[in-house]
């Protein structure tokens, strides 16, 4: 079996690791630029990490004008910011959008390269400052891939994959992730859970190391989920939950996601919908679609989720699956259709236009999805008429009521 496996060289995880930041961005350089977002800093979340790097002697540029699916003119000044403040050393304290934008900081100020010019895979192959990120939420696993997502003049959605945007430590603080609202909490997990379940169905790089590392974090992911969207406070949920979204960053990293996020994209990009919410939306629909292609995959998850369950069937594993997903996105408190975030009937077609424009992700989809694929899927998410339940593995079936077209 021939495959490769890259991932972050250094981790931390522990809480209150976030006051060791100082000495370790010492080690890199005295000059150092704080990429996050407005609301992480207004409440606190950013403080010991900044408390720890003044500490140290170090000199701190704050940049904090980082919004959700951060567009390409905002990465392009942090970038020469950075680059007129002569920084040594990039950190990163957010969510995805922060860690995202933080990468391409830290690769921009050191090469040639115009962010325009490093769209897709392998294309940004120059150098860039050292990186040292800190995850605020437990969903993107943006701390242990080299993926960087960016929205175009055009709201398109697209990602620039190089191996330079690893990092060189990811930290994971549970303190971080305290107080975070219950909405954003059951979103991104859900969003850690997608990845998981895309990384072990990866059509064409999946292997046996991502493969583990997605069935541990899915299996930390479900046993948390629930937990810390009911006890917020919970710091040991909150540990494994983000323990959990590293994983899976590292899995998907080396076996991309798929289907779930081709889809996700334009209601994120066009509606402004949460990273995480435009997966969950999307997410029972193109499972029921996948289904048939990879049902044994899916029973073998479904036999992770809930320990001691043992599928009969494929079908039955796979309809158990699919349900408890489900499951969690209703118990979690997440909205169930497109038309819950003011997407209408009259938004499918260019939705479905944009969802096959990303064909870095479909191309690693367990099924084909043609147009009219991505049209009905749309159309399923739109009132949630897909109602999957679990039944009883002699009939292993999972019913689906007044559902056309999936």
């Amino acid at each position: 079996m021939n495959f490769q496996f890259q991932t972050v060289p250094n981790l931390i995880c522990e809480p209150g690791a976030s006051s060791k930041l100082g000495e370790i961005a010492s080690r890199y350089g005295k000059r150092i630029m704080l990429v996050t977002d407005k609301g992480v800093r207004s409440y606190g979340v950013t403080r010991p990490g900044e408390e720890s790097l003044l500490a140290a002697g170090l000199e701190l540029v704050v940049f904090d004008e980082v919004v959700a699916d951060p567009p390409s003119h905002l990465i392009e000044k942090a970038a020469g910011l950075c680059r007129q403040a002569k920084i040594d050393v990039v950190v990163s304290i957010g969510g995805g959008s922060s860690l995202d934008t933080a990468k391409l900081v830290a690769y921009l100020a050191r090469s040639d390269d115009r962010l325009e010019d490093i769209y897709g895979v392998g294309l940004a192959k120059g150098q860039r400052l050292p990186l040292i990120l800190l995850p605020t939420t437990a969903g993107t696993g943006s701390e242990a891939t080299p993926i960087a997502i960016v929205t175009t003049p055009t709201t398109e959605k697209k990602g620039i994959v190089a191996p330079v945007l690893y990092p060189d430590w990811a930290i994971l603080d549970a303190f971080l992730t305290l107080g975070l609202p219950r909405p954003v909490t059951a979103a991104t997990g859900i969003d850690a859970m997608v990845h998981a379940i895309e990384a072990y169905t990866s059509k064409i790089k999946k292997n046996p190391i991502s493969d583990q590392l997605a069935l541990q974090a899915l299996r930390l992911l479900a046993a948390n989920i629930r937990t810390v969207c009911a006890q917020g406070d919970n710091i040991d949920a909150r540990s494994q939950m983000l323990l959990g979204s590293t994983l899976a960053g590292m899995a998907f990293a080396n076996a991309p996601v798929a289907a779930v996020h081709a889809l996700a994209y334009p209601i994120g990009a066009l509606f402004h919908v949460p990273h995480g919410l435009s997966n969950a939306l999307v997410l029972p629909h193109v499972l029921a679609f996948n289904a048939p292609y990879a049902a044994e995959l899916y029973a073998e998850l479904a036999e992770i989720m809930r320990p001691g369950y043992r599928s009969a069937s494929p079908a039955a594993g796979s309809s158990s699956f699919i349900a408890d997903m489900t499951a969690i996105c209703r118990d979690c408190g997440v909205p169930s259709t497109l038309s819950a975030v003011g997407i209408g009937e009259g938004d499918l077609p260019r939705l479905a236009d944009d969802a096959m424009k990303q064909t870095r992700l479909l191309v690693n989809n367990p099924r084909e999805v043609s147009h009219s694929d991505a049209f009905n899927i749309y159309a399923a998410a739109l009132k949630a008429i897909g109602r999957w339940q679990r039944n009883d593995d002699r009939r292993g079936e999972c019913h689906r009521k007044n559902v056309a077209c999936i």
